[in-house]
């Protein structure tokens, strides 16, 4: 079948959401997606394969968004992922959006895994509302192209903040304490507060993205997975690679004990300033050793920072804590994402009962492990 130039391809698709989206505000979005009946109501043939998504009293239309990117211009261009490419659209009314554009080569019909990724992403985003996750507006999808419409974050993901030059200075340890509270209260409410238990399946430091104020927004749900309470869910192996549960790399085996495990990463890295994998490696042999070679927390905890003091340096030592069981080879030792956000959010503020700079990680790792640390 030939295939329509890109920018061809690009310009039919814009026309026909250009149509659907100049309708009143109050416009109910629909749920249907590659419905033919939605087509015909727009005046497509019955073949067409189309669906929309918009965002109930949305004040911009598409024609906002293509004129903001100039017919999306690589100039407009602030990522490229896995799945598709995401463009900058600063519109009139001073509204910021994040387009994010997929788009396939191969026209013989969307790949199946995409196709299950973009519905995915939609039918959980339009339902979920929370501080800590991105917010989706809207969606249009046509064979061969699709979009999704967000909120931009203004810092970019955590791993630009967390490796920036700027890092060491302005992420500080009360920002980063703030930040993995966010991403622990996220994961809960996608693990406990949904309609039905939403697994995000690729939570890493590029998928949590921070506004002005450090406030942290999880994203992309393309790999994400709706799970029913009673099934055992046995997919394709999936994740950012050094996030990924052990489980899940050697079992495929998905829970939502595999987000768990990929926030403890998340979380411990943040506390370092560097990817935990070699510590992660060692904690079984930490565990086992009879001192004399004890790792000192305050050697681990990223070197651009002057240690945390008072009620600060208990959160963090309480955080490496958290991070540590969350990282557990066996899922079932592992914490709730719902125990963890709970403990966070009404943990007395204190001190450390020893100094700062005796702390070891075998001391942290037994306390984890004991559960102690939730008492």
């Amino acid at each position: 079948m030939k295939m329509l130039p890109s920018s061809a391809l690009d310009s039919h698709v814009i026309h026909n959401w250009i149509q659907t989206t100049q309708q009143p505000n109050n416009t109910k979005s629909t749920n249907n997606f590659f419905n033919p009946t939605l087509s015909r109501l727009h005046g497509y043939p019955r073949k067409e394969s189309y669906s929309l998504e918009w965002e109930i009293g949305a004040k911009f239309k598409f024609t906002d968004v293509v004129e903001a990117i100039d017919n999306f211009n690589e100039a407009y261009c602030i990522g490229k992922g896995s799945f598709g490419v995401v463009y900058k659209a600063e519109l009139p009314s001073d509204q910021v959006l994040a387009v994010k554009r997929l788009r396939f080569s191969d026209e013989s019909d969307i790949q199946e895994i995409n196709v299950r990724s973009f519905l995915n992403e939609i039918k959980m985003l339009m339902e979920v509302r929370h501080r800590n996750i991105v917010k989706l507006h809207g969606s249009c999808s046509k064979k061969g192209v699709m979009y999704l419409l967000y909120d931009y974050v203004e810092r970019g993901s955590l791993r630009d903040v967390l490796y920036s030059v700027l890092g060491g200075m302005m992420f500080d340890w009360a920002m980063r304490v703030k930040v993995i509270h966010g991403v622990a209260h996220a994961l809960s409410y996608l693990h406990n507060d949904c309609s039905s238990p939403i697994v995000h399946r690729d939570i890493s430091i590029n998928n949590v993205l921070l506004d002005g104020e450090f406030e942290p927004k999880l994203s992309d749900f393309g790999t994400a997975k709706l799970l029913t309470f009673d099934a055992s869910n046995w997919t394709a192996v999936v994740g950012s690679y050094g996030y990924i549960a052990p489980e899940l790399a050697y079992m495929a085996r998905f829970t939502d004990k595999c987000d768990v495990y990929s926030f403890g990463v998340v979380a411990m890295e943040v506390m370092m300033g560097m990817h935990p994998g070699e510590l992660l490696s060692n904690l079984s042999s930490m565990a086992s050793s009879s001192g004399g070679n004890d790792v000192f927390l305050k050697d681990v905890l990223d070197q651009r920072l002057p240690l945390p003091t008072g009620q600060l340096a208990e959160h963090v030592v309480f955080i490496v804590k958290i991070a540590l069981a969350c990282t557990q080879m066996d899922p079932t030792t592992r914490p709730s994402m719902l125990l963890i956000s709970q403990e966070m959010s009404t943990r007395k503020k204190g001190y450390l009962s020893e100094p700062f700079g005796t702390i070891t990680i075998k001391n942290l790792l037994e306390v984890s492990r004991s559960g102690e640390f939730l008492k």
